[in-house]
């Protein structure tokens, strides 16, 4: 069980795309109103799919995933994830690509740190603090469905 629960932690410190110190000058994200209440309504339906069971979220996150990468999608193997973002981090990332891929996905990308918490049958498995990324493409919110590794 140890073991599993160290490779269910790792495969979410990679699904949240934590990485090493970013350079830079932080900035306010110059962001609409209405943008911000799309990412957090995108965060919240998110949530509540997981509340419903692992198949609604799946679907969500399927459904909701960058229409440029919508075969990159992953199977949850039954979980469900509890994404906390925290919103004062939100910035644009307008240089990021998705892991393996060289392209920039279309529209405007923003990271946002996020606590993630992988449950199971109603138990929380592990908790991770890293970031996640969302785009904001035609007014709509996408984002980039999490795998879990080993």
């Amino acid at each position: 069980m140890a073991e599993r629960v160290a490779v269910l932690l790792v495969a979410l410190a990679l699904l949240a795309g934590c990485g090493g110190p970013i350079t830079g000058t932080a900035r306010p994200v110059r962001l609409s109103d209405d943008g911000r209440a799309k990412f957090k309504d995108y965060y919240a339906r998110v949530n509540k799919a997981g509340e419903e069971g692992a198949s609604q979220q799946a679907k969500l996150l399927k459904d909701t995933q960058h229409p440029d990468f919508r075969q990159k999608t992953c199977d949850l193997r039954g979980a469900t994830i509890k994404v906390e973002p925290t919103w004062t981090t939100l910035r644009m990332d307008a240089d990021w690509a998705p892991p393996g891929e060289k392209a920039h996905p279309r529209g405007d990308v923003y990271v946002v740190a996020v606590t993630i918490t992988l449950r199971k049958e109603d138990q929380a498995i592990g908790s991770q603090i890293g970031s996640m990324h969302v785009v904001l493409l035609d007014d709509e919110v996408y984002g980039f469905a999490p795998c879990l590794g080993g």
